[in-house]
């Protein structure tokens, strides 16, 4: 049977449909499908594909493809052909191959779009074909466009304190394509690049990282995409400072100058002063107070004295006195004479003037005190010259060259027996210590070996003559004597947070009680012939100016040895606690000194591939052990990389011992985890009369901006009422970050609903904002319950807080030089200080070790630090005997050594 030509195409549509539908092939890209025999190359290709469009209101979308070579060329939707009559066809010829091109377009209506039911997305394909076979297109989905018009949640009107963190959420309306957000602040957009203080999270909300007075304003969240663009409701944000009193100013004159008055002074709520609805300043501007003045009394004269015997210049005399009464709180004195002389013979007689005996007199007196005078002065003279040349090599004027006197030569406990308490003072003497240098046993052998359990056993009796300051001096003195200087004008002038003693070439140990804090000063750090007079000292931060920019924050105490410019032959180590999480990818650590002139610089960058090799700093979980050849003012600063650096808080509760009140307060310390934080805060509490009601606890606080927040909940309402007026009590965010604010705490005022009552439950929950939190389950008697008293019980560090010489170390002196020569040159077989540094895990920064004369010295003193008083003497030995050095007696003393 004949069919019409016009017929070929739209057979040829139909028997390519059902073939489609045969094959069920769906495929998001380009597919060919070749005819059996056919040539691959002249399969057709898609110079024009369709792609994704949404549909805005009603306006319809055009598709449009185009193929070469191609006879033929159709689209399907959703897995049917659209009808020959919506296409639009254009044939032409390839310019570049000449094979017939054809283009076709199509509209898409919102109503073909919305007939589509369920989770299936409306999409169109193209589909051309040549003689050699057939190509299906990319799909290209067709989606409605749209916007909704209410936010999921709207930014809320908010009043913040100055410098307090600002969150306004925002979510927007649902929509397709997603929304766009973005902020205006009175009108102008906010733009995050501009302002390093504000920035829009992921979930689109606005945070300003401290609040600033330019910050008060009213805040929109504009949503949009290419339907709509939707406002929210504005929210009105009032930054407000809170009114601080001014100091008082001093007393006024007492209103009455004679007798009972009263005077006052007054104060005036500017500093600052209450802005944008901040609280008034509590209490009285005004303060008034009695006083009296005492009225001034005119002195008069006693009645006069009988007359004295007549002398022999032919006179007698009496007297009287401003005494009745005598002149007082400013009266007016007697007026006239207090002796009276006359003439006891009616002028019978005259008295004579001195003859030239006299005179000669006079002169020689004179002559002998001015005498005197001059020898006075030469002896001084002579003195000081003495005096000067005595003190020429001695670091400290208050030191003599005698060297170390010991105050007392006693043992701190059983396994320490030359424990030397040190006290700087003037004078000077000179005692003997006798004993060997290492304990002597019995038995014929002269010698023992390593791996003997006395090895590393502390020095014994050998023969040293040690010098020190004697036991007449007190602290106040060596603290006075520093504060004379300009550079030592901020230390404490109390001895509590102070250690000090005198050094010599056997070097020795400094250390502040229950602070963490030590000083290290090894053997040979301080040159032969020399003595120095050295101090440790812990600062409060508010006693010292410490700049922190951007992120910064202080992390460890700060602390200082020395005096500063003394010389040093081998860097001594400074041990302190700090309260960071280190991580190379959540912090910057770096440690500052301040120079004599009071700047503070960046001596050393920890992690940074070229370390410092005047500066080294061995960082721990807890605490970092500081390499300095140069005495000064030390802290550790961290900078924060990310939300995931994180500060160590220790958390701690305390109650009053006593309750004589219905009132009953707890108080949450929020402290730095380190030991002097907590030393402070407990000799606080034992003023204040407080005791210990949980154990403490551990709070990580990240660098979020977030605040802390502090609640009780679950008090008794039949025994106690919680005075609490809000949900919970707020500390800031940078109170608590930048680290120099001591003794952050809140309290929770409880008050009893009967006398009687001593039982107390409760709960205080303790969080960051969006991090971590701990509870407190409170259950214990308020009158009689102490478990957690000796919790907090400050035990000494080492007996006393200087010791010398040999007593300082752990490792025996001769001991600890064989280990130096034997491990200083370099070993082919790997048994030298690098390996040692391996097996103690002190093989982070060797380069600063190999740049020292002697690497394995560095690596001792290290261990000494790190491990005194308590290091495990035997684990170190087996380390160094563990290095198989081939001489086997290289680790022996001999008697005649000792």
């Amino acid at each position: 049977m004949a069919v019409r030509p016009g017929l070929w195409p739209a057979l040829l549509g139909i028997v390519l449909a059902a073939w489609l539908r045969g094959s069920g092939a769906q495929q998001s890209a380009t597919v060919a499908n070749p005819l059996p025999g056919a040539n691959p190359d002249l399969l057709p290709h898609f110079l024009v594909e369709p792609e994704d469009v949404y549909i805005v209101k009603n306006k319809p979308v055009l598709l449009v493809c185009k193929a070469v070579p191609a006879t033929q060329i159709f689209f399907k939707c959703n897995g049917e052909w659209v009808r020959q009559v919506d296409h639009v066809i254009e044939r032409s010829t390839d310019g570049s191959s000449g094979l017939p091109a054809m283009e076709v377009r199509i509209n898409v209506s919102r109503q073909q779009v919305e007939k589509v039911f369920g989770l299936e997305e409306y999409w169109c394909q193209c589909v051309a074909w040549s003689s050699s076979g057939t190509t299906k297109s990319q799909k290209a989905y067709i989606r409605i466009a749209y916007l909704r018009k209410n936010f999921e949640q709207e930014p809320l009107a908010k009043e913040v304190s100055l410098e307090q963190g600002i969150v306004l959420p925002c979510r927007p309306p649902e929509g397709i394509p997603p929304a766009e957000v973005e902020w205006l602040r009175n009108e102008d957009l906010v733009d995050p690049s501009l302002d390093p203080n504000v920035y829009i999270t992921r979930e689109h909300s606005l945070v300003v990282r401290q609040a600033r007075l330019a910050d008060t304003a009213n805040y929109t969240c504009v949503a949009k995409n290419i339907v709509a663009r939707r406002r929210s409701a504005s929210a009105a944000v009032i930054v407000y400072v809170n009114g601080g009193w001014s100091t008082w100013t001093d007393w006024s004159v007492c209103s009455a100058s004679c007798g009972r008055g009263w005077q006052k002074r007054s104060r005036s709520c500017t500093n600052p002063a209450p802005l944008n609805g901040g609280a008034f300043c509590e209490g009285q501007n005004v303060q008034k107070t009695a006083c009296a003045t005492l009225c001034p009394v005119d002195g008069s004269w006693s009645s006069w004295s009988k007359w004295s015997a007549c002398g022999l210049d032919c006179t007698h005399w009496r007297s009287r006195e401003c005494s009745d009464p005598a002149p007082r709180n400013g009266g007016e004195e007697c007026r006239g004479a207090d002796l009276d002389t006359r003439n006891c013979t009616s002028d019978l007689c005259m008295h004579t003037t001195s003859g030239p005996e006299d005179v000669a007199l006079y002169v020689g007196l004179v002559a002998v005190a001015v005498c005197l005078i001059l020898l006075l002065l030469v002896l001084i003279l002579i003195y000081c010259r003495k005096k000067e040349g005595l003190d020429s090599d001695v670091a400290d004027s208050s030191i003599l060259t005698s060297g170390f006197q010991p105050v007392s030569i006693k043992p701190s406990k059983a396994d320490n027996p030359h424990l030397l308490t040190i006290q700087p003072d003037l004078s000077t003497t000179t005692t003997t210590y006798q004993g060997s240098l290492c304990p002597r046993q019995d038995g014929p052998s002269p010698k023992f070996q390593l791996s003997n359990g006395h090895l590393l056993s502390p020095l014994g009796g050998g023969r040293h003559t040690l010098h020190h300051s004697s036991p007449t001096s007190e602290a106040e003195d060596f603290v006075s004597r520093l504060s004379t200087q300009n550079y030592f004008r901020s230390l404490p002038r109390g001895t509590g947070n102070m250690a000090y003693g005198t050094f010599n070439f056997l070097g020795g140990r400094l250390m502040i009680p229950n602070t963490g804090i030590s000083l290290l000063i090894p053997p040979d750090a301080i040159p032969r012939g020399k003595i120095y007079e050295i101090y440790l000292t812990l600062h409060k931060p508010e006693d010292v100016r410490l700049p922190l920019a951007g992120c910064q924050t202080l992390l460890s105490p700060i602390v200082s040895c020395g005096p500063p410019g003394v010389l040093l032959t081998r860097p001594v180590i400074l041990a302190m606690d700090h309260c960071g999480e280190p991580s190379p990818d959540s912090w910057s650590l770096r440690l500052k000194k301040q120079s004599c002139e009071g700047s503070w610089e960046d001596v050393l960058h920890l992690g940074e591939d070229a370390p410092s090799h005047l500066y080294y700093c061995q960082l721990e979980a807890g605490a970092c052990y500081v390499f300095t050849e140069q005495l000064g003012r030390f802290a550790l600063v961290g900078e924060a990389l990310s939300v995931a650096a994180t500060k160590r808080l220790k958390l701690l509760l305390f109650a009053p011992v006593a309750c004589t009140s219905l009132e009953y307060n707890i108080r949450v310390y929020c402290l730095h985890d380190t030991h002097d934080a907590l030393k402070e805060v407990v000799q606080l509490e034992k003023q204040l009369g407080g005791q210990l009601i949980q154990e403490p606890r551990v709070l990580h606080f990240k660098d979020s901006y977030h605040n802390l927040r502090l609640s009780i909940h679950d008090v008794p309402s039949s025994l106690w009422k919680s005075k609490l007026l809000v949900s919970y009590q707020e500390i800031p965010f940078y109170h608590i970050w930048n680290g120099t604010q001591q003794y952050l705490h809140c309290t929770f005022t409880l008050e009893r609903i009967s006398p009687s009552t001593s039982d107390l439950a409760c709960k205080v929950w303790v969080w960051q904002v969006e991090g971590d939190g701990q509870s407190f389950n409170i259950n214990f008697n308020i009158t009689k319950d102490t478990r957690f008293a000796e919790l907090l019980a400050l035990e000494s560090e080492g007996g006393v807080p200087a010791l010398v010489g040999p007593s300082a170390f752990k490792i025996p002196f001769l001991i600890r030089q064989k280990i130096i020569t034997s491990l200083d040159p370099p070993c082919s077989r790997g048994a030298d200080w690098r390996t040692l540094a391996q097996k103690l895990h002190l093989d982070s920064h060797l380069s600063f070790f190999a740049a020292k004369p002697s690497p394995t010295a560095m690596i001792l003193n290290l261990w000494e630090a790190r491990h005194f008083p308590n290091g495990n003497l035997g684990q170190l030995a087996a380390a160094v005997a563990g290095l198989g050095q081939p001489d086997a007696g290289l680790f022996t003393v001999s008697e005649a050594e000792c």
